[in-house]
């Protein structure tokens, strides 16, 4: 599962952004709140009703937002008849990549020419505060370059990925990735960029002739 719960509102595994739903809540309640749930799975599937009754205290709101967290994350499924499973392990998603906006954009679709900086910036700092070794974060942003077409896209200056991330080993080894450290604002910069180009190529495409 997660090394650290994040909050299901902000994502943040360490604390809340100010604007959180959660943000009374501590570190404590986020992860009891998760494990309320998958301590439940563990012991079999169940209906949603079942599961919120066998929570250790009072289902809240809390409990909502962490459930449904897991269910976006794919690390719980349900089936044909409404009942809620845990996910095997080497099926589910990597919970280590990211799964809130502004980096699930960035993550998804890949950079484009403009945003480029701010992504790769972004997505460094957030591997690194999530405990990945700088090997690992090299590889996973050199395969994301590749796997989204972001690398073939062009708009780099270096000769290949691996240069790319040479250059951002800075990002890595820096004061961390808090907002004073500005990747937060850098990963909205890029995914403004990636969405305006999106909608540019929208707006391009011709439309369907319609049959008479």
């Amino acid at each position: 599962m997660y090394d650290r719960y994040p909050c299901p509102d902000c994502g943040e595994p360490n604390g809340h952004e100010p604007q959180c739903t959660h943000s009374t809540a501590s570190r404590a309640d986020v992860e009891k709140a998760y494990i309320d749930i998958i301590s439940r799975l563990m012991v079999s599937p169940a209906p949603g009703d079942e599961l919120r009754d066998t929570a250790d205290s009072e289902w809240s709101d809390l409990h909502d937002d962490a459930f449904a967290e897991l269910l976006s994350a794919g690390l719980v499924e349900m089936d044909g008849d409404g009942v809620f499973e845990l996910v095997p392990l080497d099926e589910a998603q990597d919970p280590v990549d990211p799964q809130y906006d502004p980096l699930a954009t960035i993550f998804k679709h890949g950079s484009v020419p403009g945003a480029h900086d701010n992504a790769i910036f972004a997505l460094v700092a957030w591997y690194e505060a999530r405990g990945l070794s700088w090997h690992e974060t090299k590889e996973r942003v050199i395969d994301w370059l590749h796997e989204t077409g972001a690398w073939e896209r062009g708009g780099f200056k270096e000769n290949s990925p691996e240069e790319v991330l040479a250059k951002k080993k800075h990002v890595y080894e820096g004061p961390g990735n808090g907002d004073r450290y500005g990747w937060k604002n850098k990963a909205k910069e890029a995914k403004r960029v990636i969405d305006r180009h999106s909608s540019s190529i929208e707006s391009s495409r011709p439309e369907r002739m319609q049959s008479d």
